[in-house]
């Protein structure tokens, strides 16, 4: 990790950091899984891949009782052997020019994701950068949907006390960054 800003909204703490997430410790780490649940690439296939087989055999049992999730929603397991205690897995939209009620179902994922935390008692929580990947949704419209969604949810949901916005590469970084000092001078930017 090399460097982090964070910002508190109300009770809550928002954290940029570039990073891993497979390494975070907040109770809860977000998947941006597909429909199957069956483990696929990017961050969907590291958090499989790092936290070995029981995710995905909960993963199955999960789509054998439910079918496939439907993009925006969310479906929480443990996290087997990852730091986080559970992983709450959602499905991003794919980008085809935003006009198909991408950024409604990019907000869902998130305060889908958000929703599921409050439900399981969890005050923690890490999420990627849900859909920038190889679902192609552009970063600088992705992280405001994901920053405003999560401020909003926040600000109605005190008990959620650390929200944790885990970005892969220096792009999403600044994208990210930028809005953190939009919304309020940082708490503190430190480098580690």
């Amino acid at each position: 990790m090399k460097s982090f800003t964070q910002l508190h909204i109300g009770t809550s703490l928002l954290t940029l950091l570039r990073g891993d997430i497979t390494l975070q410790d907040t109770e809860a780490i977000v998947n941006a899984a597909n429909s199957t649940l069956m483990g696929g690439g990017g961050v969907d296939g590291a958090i499989h891949h790092a936290g070995g087989p029981e995710i995905l055999e909960e993963c199955r049992a999960i789509r054998a009782q439910r079918g496939n999730l439907p993009t925006g929603e969310a479906v929480i397991t443990t996290a087997g052997r990852l730091n986080a205690k559970y992983i709450i897995h959602t499905v991003g939209p794919i980008w085809v020019g935003g006009i198909h009620g991408e950024d409604t179902l990019l907000a869902n994922a998130y305060r889908n994701s958000l929703t599921l935390a409050l439900q399981n008692h969890l005050t923690t929580i890490s999420f990627p950068s849900i859909s920038t990947g190889a679902y192609g949704f552009p970063v600088d419209r992705a992280s405001r949907i994901a920053f405003t969604t999560v401020k909003q949810f926040v600000q109605a949901n005190p008990s959620i006390r650390e929200v944790r916005f885990v970005v892969f590469d220096e792009h999403a970084e600044r994208t990210y960054a930028a809005l953190f000092n939009e919304t309020n001078a940082p708490l503190q930017a430190k480098d580690t």
